[in-house]
């Protein structure tokens, strides 16, 4: 059974040691959409690190209907936050693209979350900060991630945690209950996750750690998107010349 509090308590120490090894003054900088992922990543590193070194950045595009939920949440870690809306720098490249080339729907989806990555890398850099991967198991699993979008960071405290184990320890971390139990939406188009996906995260879960699922057709579905979003997991393959 999983012990919510024993795995908390193990990732504050984690974090800690990572920051005694990369960063001793350094602060903590992540993305804050007011999902269950970045509060409960920022929780940790406030936990581990103390509030004072953990910057949250909100990055709306236009006007974000959610947004009340990101500042509940930097209000109530007590956390230094910045807004930067992101629409300007979006618009921008999207009005220098040449005429004839058309962008795929997945490239004009991916493209605000790349965006919003290079926001909190140019913040962390003016505050001394590592950058935190908010990303968790379940959805790496599936490939449910942007390309040098959300899928990156300096490092990543809930990689190899579930949705539903990501969810037990932000209830143990106190956060409030409407950010833990919070829909998740892509923030892409608009759709929840498992609208998009096809399947729950509590039947992808159980699938992960018990290999279990009863129905076929989410099984196959869960295992095609597993393999064709490996490489997402993968380092960047170098040519090793031989010499």
């Amino acid at each position: 059974m999983f012990d919510a509090l024993k795995v908390k308590n193990q990732c504050v120490d984690w974090i800690r040691d990572f920051f005694e090894k990369n960063g001793k003054d350094c602060k903590a900088v992540l993305g804050i959409s007011g999902g269950k992922d970045s509060s409960v990543a920022a929780a940790l590193c406030v936990e581990a690190l103390g509030k004072d070194r953990v910057v949250g950045v909100l990055m709306p595009q236009g006007v974000q209907h959610d947004i009340d939920a990101a500042y509940l949440l930097v209000n109530h870690l007590g956390i230094k936050h910045y807004e930067v809306n992101i629409k300007d720098a979006v618009d921008g490249v999207l009005k220098n693209i040449p005429e004839d080339l058309e962008l795929t729907p997945q490239s004009l989806q991916n493209l605000p979350p790349r965006i919003r990555m290079s926001t909190v890398y140019a913040i962390s850099q003016s505050v001394n900060g590592r950058v935190v991967n908010t990303c968790n198991l379940s959805e790496d699993w599936v490939g449910y991630s942007t390309r040098y979008g959300d899928s990156v960071g300096d490092f990543s405290p809930m990689s190899n945690l579930t949705v539903t184990e990501v969810k037990a320890i932000g209830h143990i971390l106190g956060l409030p209950e409407e950010l833990v139990e919070k829909t998740p939406i892509d923030g892409l188009c608009g759709k929840s996750d498992e609208e998009n996906l096809g399947f729950t995260y509590a039947e992808l879960d159980v699938y992960i750690r018990t290999g279990y699922i009863e129905d076929k057709a989410k099984k196959e579905l869960i295992d095609k998107k597993h393999k064709a979003n490996l490489f997402k997991l993968q380092l960047m393959p170098v040519f090793e010349p031989q010499f």
